[in-house]
């Protein structure tokens, strides 16, 4: 069972950025991998504390977290994993997160005692934004969207490492496989040590003597990808959905960027979105305004009869329940609102005429309000409470 993120970071819940950095940096300290080599435990402590401060630092998986907790990033609430579903990996946290620790990443604060931390695995790939126009129904229901995408994709000779075969690949001589070395400046304040990239691999750790006739020594290539996207029910207008490392390549091995889903509103024929509810204008007959009716209105998943009352007033407004969209950030589901106009005839025959001023005195035909019934300002406020 999964800790509270709080508890983790030994922070209460009203800490603010700041407090919640300052409290992962020292967990992070004190669990890392180079302090504790061979530590198993202290590796899914590190990761543990990685995952609570990657929700708690933003602000919106923070506000989703303090009220589902866990279930927020479960399978149906649109969250996903924080880690965008792939699981933890220690690169992925070294690369995300070692700006915490002054912008020289976890192997300079830590003085660069391991090969594998100093080591970068090269440039990471860009992220790709594309839009997806989706109708009422996938938007209600959620969707897979299969599409297809050009961009950079890891090259399937090299396999990313942008060498022609595996004995093109020796350990740099400078670093000798660490990544790093370390350069003395002068200073006032005497001589400094700071650890860098190597400058001949670029902090890889190992060079290439011979490249890829393939992606020419990049590992990556320019080609063409179909990508399933998984659409959750209750997107909107405006909103972007994020893949991670499904983006471009990245150079030599680098980690992929995110594929970045725009989503755009194809408008209904007959209905209109209004949040999470749907409103539809619903135009009858002043003779089944006077004697009722039954009646078949469009929904985003169909169809559906309602009953008109006789005696049925131009603006009133019938509400299905259930039947509008699902909220992508919790368990409600809109209703839909279906706004009653009665229609009054432009063009009458003089026999048509004729029978309305036979009766234009009678005194039914009179406005008589009730008093009880609510006023259009009334209406509005019931709608939207």
């Amino acid at each position: 069972m999964k800790r509270d993120y709080y508890e983790i970071l030994s922070v209460t819940k009203t800490a603010t950025g700041d407090e919640i950095k300052k409290a992962y940096r020292k967990v992070a300290m004190q669990f890392h991998p180079d302090r504790n080599p061979g530590d198993k435990e202290a590796e899914d402590k590190f990761k543990e504390a990685a995952e609570a401060y990657e929700v708690l630092s933003d602000a919106d998986k923070r506000a989703k977290y303090d009220r589902y907790g866990h279930q927020a990033f479960g399978p149906g609430m649109g969250g996903g994993n924080p880690f965008g579903g792939g699981g933890m990996d220690m690169n992925d946290i070294f690369s995300q997160f070692g700006d915490i620790f002054g912008g020289g990443g976890f192997s300079d604060f830590f003085g660069g005692g391991s090969g594998r931390s100093g080591q970068s695995s090269g440039a990471r790939g860009s992220n790709l934004r594309v839009k997806i126009r989706l109708n009422y129904e996938e938007m209600a229901a959620g969707v897979t969207k299969n599409i297809k995408i050009k961009k950079y994709v890891t090259c399937a000779h090299c396999h990313g490492n942008g060498a022609k075969d595996a004995s093109s690949i020796e350990t740099c001589k400078t670093c000798h496989g660490t990544g790093q070395v370390r350069k003395v400046q002068s200073t006032f304040l005497g001589q400094m040590q700071t650890v860098v990239a190597c400058p001949t691999c670029q902090g890889q750790g190992s060079t290439i003597t011979a490249k890829c006739g393939h992606c020419k020594g990049d590992g990556r290539v320019y080609d063409e990808e179909t990508v399933a996207i998984n659409i959750p029910a209750g997107v909107y207008e405006g909103l972007q959905l994020s893949m991670s490392g499904k983006g471009n390549a990245g150079l030599r091995g680098g980690p992929a960027g995110d594929l970045l889903i725009a989503i755009e509103e194809e408008a209904h024929k007959e209905l209109q979105r209004d949040g999470i509810n749907v409103g539809y204008d619903l135009f009858i007959s002043f003779h089944d305004a006077v004697f009722g009716a039954q009646v078949e209105v469009p929904t985003i998943g169909g169809r559906a009869k309602i009953k008109i009352p006789a005696g049925t007033q131009s603006g009133k407004i019938f509400r299905l329940k259930g039947k509008g969209f699902p909220d992508i950030n919790g368990y409600n589901k809109g209703d839909q609102l279906i706004n009653v106009n009665v229609w009054t005839p432009q063009h009458l025959s003089p026999e048509e005429k004729a029978a309305l001023e036979s009766i234009r005195e009678s005194e039914n035909f009179k406005p008589q309000p009730n008093k009880n019934e609510k006023s259009f300002f009334d209406k509005i406020k019931e709608v939207f409470s």
